[in-house]
């Protein structure tokens, strides 16, 4: 029974951690509770893929911070933004074709800008 549970929270790790990676590229995706999950289930399943996730070159650092509660540097948070701004614009404008979901996306962008605006600000 240990073992499938320990086999369960590899898998959903993992699954978290490639949308986490998706997020990145698509700003509709949020980064952060993806790669939060994973360490999560990482941390109960495998020490050696939790280490590969904290210790990553592209988001361990990231994770890190987040998760010790000394936020995300000014320049990720302005990247971000920009990102999913640029990303819910060119739907609103290009790609939906209802009202109700043009405005769908910019309440979801509002949301996500607020979340990252009081997420604290790492100051190294």
């Amino acid at each position: 029974m240990k073992e499938i549970r320990l086999k369960l929270l590899l898998a959903a790790g993992t699954a978290s951690a490639a949308i986490g990676i998706i997020g990145i590229f698509l700003p509709i995706l949020p980064t952060t509770p993806f790669l939060l999950l994973s360490a999560f289930c990482y941390s109960r399943s495998s020490k050696n893929f939790y280490r590969w996730l904290m210790e990553n070159r592209i988001c361990g650092q990231y994770i890190t911070n987040y998760v010790k509660g000394k936020g995300v540097p000014l320049k990720q948070k302005l990247y971000t933004a920009f990102l999913l701004w640029a990303s819910i614009m060119y739907g609103v404008i290009f790609v939906a074709e209802c009202s109700w979901i043009r405005l769908l996306l910019i309440f979801i962008a509002v949301a996500v800008t607020t979340h990252l605006v009081m997420i604290r600000t790492y100051r190294p």
